[in-house]
This record gives C-alpha cells, sequence and structure tokens, in this order.
C-alpha cells in the first residue's frame, strides 16, 4: 500500500502534514535494528565465553553457574526490549534503523512521542509479533489508512517520514547569517528533554521570528527578541534577563535550527 498523507490538527489549533511511512520503510528499519540487537547479543555471550575462560563448547557443555546464564539471559531479554523503548523515547522517536531510513515515531498530535506512548506500543510488540515473524503487526500496517499496528493505535501514535532535501535550495540571508555566527555546529540549545516542552505554538512563533529576521529594521529586531525569548526560554528554565540582546539573538536562531530538525517536514 502506498504511503498516505497525514493532516494533523495540534492541540494549539496548528495544522501539520506528515507522510505516514508504510511497511517497506518500517519493515526495512525493523531489519537494521534486528541485525545490531543480533550484533550485540553475540557480543555479549562472546564476553560471557571470555570472561569464565571457557571455549565456544564449554559454554554450552560445561558448569557454568545457573545464575550467572540466567543473568544473561535476564540482560539480554531487557536490552533487546529497552532498545526499541528508550530509544524512541530519548532520541525523538527514532531508533537507529529508522533514523537510517528517515521515519520516526510521533503522537497524533504532531507531538513528540511521551514515554508512557513509547512503553505501551513497544509492550504490545508482544502481540504483534505474533503468530510468527511480526504477522499480526505486519498485516495492520499494511491494511490501516494510517499505517498503524496495534501498538500504534493503543498507544496513540503513528511513524512518519522525516523532512528530505529533495533539492538543495539557494542560501538565504537567514542561512548565511547562521553560517557566518557559526551556529548549529554545538549541538542545540537544550537538551533534547527540555525541548519537549516546546510545542507546536512555539514553534510557530520561532518560525515566524526566523523567517522575518533579515526583514526587521534593528529597533524592531531588538523588541521581537527580546519579547520572544521573555516567551520561550522560562520554559525551557533559561533565563533571559540576564542576557545580552546580541546573545538572545544568537540562542533564539540556535533553538530555531534545532527546532527546526523536529517541527519542519517536507512531503
Amino acid at each position: 500500500m502506498n504511503t498516505e498523507q497525514v493532516d494533523i490538527k495540534t492541540p494549539e489549533y496548528v495544522s501539520l502534514q506528515f507522510q505516514a511511512a508504510g511497511l517497506g520503510s518500517r519493515a526495512a528499519a525493523f531489519i537494521i535494528d534486528s541485525l545490531i540487537l543480533i550484533a550485540i547479543n553475540i557480543l555479549i555471550v562472546i564476553s560471557l565465553i571470555f570472561g569464565l575462560n571457557a571455549s565456544f563448547f564449554d559454554y554450552f557443555q560445561s558448569d557454568i553457574p545457573s545464575y550467572l546464564f540466567a543473568g544473561v539471559l535476564i540482560i539480554m531479554f531487557v536490552l533487546n526490549w529497552s532498545y526499541y523503548f528508550l530509544l524512541e523515547y530519548f532520541t525523538g522517536g527514532r531508533t537507529l534503523g529508522k533514523k537510517a531510513l528517515g521515519i520516526r515515531v510521533i503522537q497524533e498530535n504532531g507531538h513528540s512521542i511521551t514515554l508512557l506512548s513509547s512503553l505501551i506500543r513497544n509492550f504490545l510488540r508482544i502481540i504483534d509479533m505474533l503468530p510468527i515473524n511480526y504477522l499480526v503487526g505486519m498485516l495492520m500496517i499494511f491494511f490501516h489508512s494510517k499505517h498503524k499496528r496495534l501498538g500504534d493505535l493503543v498507544a496513540g501514535t503513528i511513524v512518519v517520514h522525516e523532512r528530505r532535501g529533495k533539492k538543495k535550495k539557494r542560501a538565504s540571508k537567514l542561512d548565511k547569517l547562521i553560517a557566518e555566527k557559526g551556529l548549529g555546529a554545538k549541538g542545540g540549545l537544550v537538551e533534547e528533554g527540555a525541548l519537549r516542552a516546546l510545542g507546536a505554538k512555539e514553534w510557530k512563533l520561532l518560525k515566524t521570528y526566523a523567517e522575518r529576521f533579515d526583514s526587521l529594521n534593528t529597533d524592531d529586531r531588538i523588541v521581537l527578541t527580546r519579547k520572544l525569548a521573555d516567551i520561550l526560554f522560562p520554559k525551557i528554565d533559561l533565563d533571559p534577563s540576564s542576557k545580552h540582546y546580541d546573545e538572545l539573538e544568537d540562542m533564539l536562531l540556535e533553538l530555531y535550527i534545532q527546532m527546526k530538525e523536529e517541527w519542519e517536514y517536507e512531503l
């Protein structure tokens, strides 16, 4: 089934458009993640063998303490399950496989995936895996209008394509200014967790500010910069009162670059 365009109305009454990720891209991402986990599991087993100074065959035939064997199995189980749960929450809905394929998990309202949603959708993999090889999950993704598996339906999530630069656009005055200031190369203004305090409404304000940046005269730019900093920075635990105008301007542009990765999609 082809990917479908999804229109989302956020709680802030901002309309967003996404392209739902279909079975092909999701399956490819899952295969990449599975290969990564297989490699990690093999490394764990090899580490245990060398740690016990045993050969490969001794590992299965000798007197390896049962509690060690059970401990390794528990570690591998927790690792394999928490890989999806933790990565999707802490990296904005992207496992390594999803990142490689340019897809991510978000909430149905357009916001980043929450801890509870990530927990629910990954716990329900148990059902989506039935009866073998994710058959239930694949059938649901293929036939559902928004390509959702059971975990997505219960958790209120959707997997979408990320923005991809199809054409290289001519650099705008803002892009040149950001490059001249050397912004965007410091890893972001705030951590991913703090960024969750800003939603679609804040992104729209920041995007408008950035798009009008080079058309404002100096006085208007100073006033708008301070007003926007007073609105946004307290939400991410930053104090704008002690900052000079130039610092606030750079910080807002850094935040714009960081939020652009999270909120701006190109279909």
